[in-house]
């Protein structure tokens, strides 16, 4: 007896399961953290991140360890990124002002970018939210503000041994002084404050640190 063929469609082959076959763990992570940098870590939850990177819950866990882990990795490739970001602004061979003007004007980009408009800075307004609850993400955020302080003091050290600043000048204060504006800057930008405004009150910053120029 011959046998009919049948019409029907082959069986479908079985749904895969994980991670999807284009994950790629540094595009989840740029994602996650992206998340987080909006939302901070206690208000994102991990449907959220599931969203995020379309990974599900077991492929988050499994690429990432828990949501402590996902968001300390998340935070350390956000500091790498602006590590690099500002190396060459404060390495860059010019005169001290223009050099503090280029890094408050690179800082205020960061601040202002973000498909959703500006998410400041991660630290600042977000980390720094969750530093009450979380020894591990309380130690990031100090560490990260201090390396932003050494940073100025190390540009403004220099800047009294070339005699470009006054042998009198203490660079720790105004270390701080331009910490202090960064994160004003991170808090207005996300508060959407006008970019004309922000603008003007780094040259006015400028000015307050180094003083009038002549």
């Amino acid at each position: 007896m011959v046998q009919k063929k049948s019409n029907a469609p082959p069986p479908a082959s079985p749904r895969p399961r994980g991670r999807p076959r284009a994950y790629r763990p540094e595009l989840a992570l740029a994602q996650a953290r992206d998340a987080f940098w909006r939302d901070g870590f206690a208000a994102t939850s991990l449907d959220d991140l599931s969203a995020a990177t379309g990974m599900n819950r077991p492929s988050l866990y499994a690429a990432f360890g828990d949501k402590q882990a996902l968001y300390v990795k998340a935070y350390a490739s956000y500091r790498a990124e602006v590590r690099e970001t500002f190396r060459p602004l404060l390495l860059a061979e010019a005169p001290l002002r223009e050099k503090l003007r280029r890094i408050l004007v690179a800082a205020l980009d960061l601040y202002s970018s973000g498909e959703a408009g500006p998410r400041g800075c991660f630290t600042v307004l977000t980390a720094s939210s969750d530093v009450v609850a979380d020894p591990e993400i309380r130690a990031l955020v100090v560490e990260a503000l201090t390396s932003i302080d050494e940073g100025f003091a190390r540009l403004f050290a220099a800047a009294v041994e070339s005699g470009e600043l006054p042998g009198d000048v203490d660079p720790a204060r105004l270390a701080h002084m331009a910490g202090a504006t960064v994160h004003s800057l991170s808090v207005r930008a996300r508060a959407r404050v006008a970019r004309n405004d922000l603008e003007t009150l780094i040259e006015d910053a400028v000015v307050t640190i180094l003083g009038p120029s002549v």
